[in-house]
């Protein structure tokens, strides 16, 4: 009887012992529980626990290390008139001779005032990032005699980069990365009149705006002052809303409120009262880019003299990826789809046909048929 009793004393103490235990960890959970934000209490009740770092933000170093070796493609048209400094623009805006005036000797004698294009590409090096910039010239349209149907061998080019992409992008031994020579962005010339636009601007925009991204400036915009240029700006605005032309930014294609802020300010600026030069001219004991004249120096990247800065800033600095992703998403793929509505292609039988050579085993099962 007695060892019986004992027996029961001693379940008992260790049944006390293990409910203390239980305890003690119960407040080390809570008291842990406590310990973590707010934002992770509910993972932690959930059952996770990893409270550390886990290293999600190393994604980024990752991909950035990627698009360093791999580098970036960036392909600007540049269409306008002859004279209104086109080439020397997109040699400001790199910093850099990628324009075919600065690769080209003997220029004027060389290049005759056509529509013929011009592709010039250029390798840049910027603290490591490397990128393949091609610029599409398009000289001399709005001058001659006769320009009718002077924007076909541009919209032709651009259809055809997209052509080039899609024929790679459809070959059954696709190359892992297929080379990008479509067109991200257009920057349009348009010469300061102090006017409206003109009938052959409408019409080439409004062909243009449909198949690329358009950034309209105004060129040489020193010969204007500051209030022709304002009046000229909001009489562009008012005609590329009339005639129903689309440029870049477009309001459809804001993601966010504060993507919808900044890109509200860059419309709100558009176009773009521009001046390019690659000269240097010494202002307060600095060396600056900008054009001398009788009254002073106009400094390029002076936001009180001209929106070049505001122009780069776009194209470069803020909208760069935008630029690319728009031409993929949206122009691309409109014409991808025209195209595969257009061909007579049975993709059913296609997709049939591939199904053995998701496997890998196409000819095995073939010949297995055949035993």
């Amino acid at each position: 009887m007695e060892e019986r009793q004992e027996k029961e004393t001693g379940i008992m103490g260790q049944e006390k012992e293990i409910g203390l235990e239980m305890d003690l960890e119960a407040q080390e959970k809570v008291e842990l529980c406590r310990s973590v934000p707010a934002d992770l209490q509910m993972s932690y009740i959930q059952g996770t626990d990893l409270f550390g770092y886990v290293g999600i933000e190393a994604v980024l170093d990752q991909m950035r290390r990627k698009t360093i070796k791999a580098g970036l493609e960036f392909n600007i048209m540049v269409v306008g008139q002859s004279g209104l400094g086109k080439s020397t623009l997109v040699n400001t805006l790199f910093k850099s001779k990628v324009s075919r005036k600065s690769c080209t000797p003997n220029y004027e004698e060389k290049i005759s005032k056509t529509v013929k294009l011009h592709s010039v590409s250029h390798v840049i090096e910027e603290k490591g990032v490397k990128m393949k910039l091609t610029v599409i010239d398009t000289p001399g349209f709005g001058d001659q005699i006769n320009n009718d149907n002077c924007w076909d061998p541009i919209v032709k080019h651009i259809n055809e980069q997209y052509e080039k992409y899609l024929r790679e992008e459809i070959n059954i031994n696709r190359k892992r990365r297929i080379p990008d020579s479509r067109v991200h962005c257009c920057i349009y010339f348009l010469p300061a009149t102090g006017h409206r636009l003109r009938p052959i601007d409408v019409e080439f925009m409004k062909r243009l705006g449909k198949i690329v991204s358009i950034v309209p400036v105004i060129a040489k915009a020193d010969t204007l002052t500051i209030e022709e240029r304002h009046e000229f700006k909001e009489r562009i605005r008012e005609d590329l809303t009339v005639n129903g032309i689309d440029v870049y930014p477009q309001r459809e294609y804001d993601e966010d409120p504060e993507e919808r802020v900044l890109n509200d300010r860059i419309r709100e600026s558009l176009p773009f009262a521009v001046v390019g030069t690659d000269k240097e001219h010494q202002v307060n004991g600095n060396k600056v880019l900008g054009r001398k004249t009788k009254w002073g120096i106009i400094e390029v990247e002076n936001v009180a003299h001209c929106e070049f800065a505001n122009l780069r800033d776009l194209l470069i600095r803020s909208h760069l990826q935008d630029l690319k992703d728009v031409t993929h998403d949206v122009h691309y793929e409109t014409y991808r789809v025209r195209r595969l509505n257009e061909s007579n292609v049975d993709f059913s039988d296609l997709s049939r046909s591939a199904r053995p050579l998701e496997n890998g085993c196409a000819d095995k099962c073939e010949s297995d048929s055949h035993l």
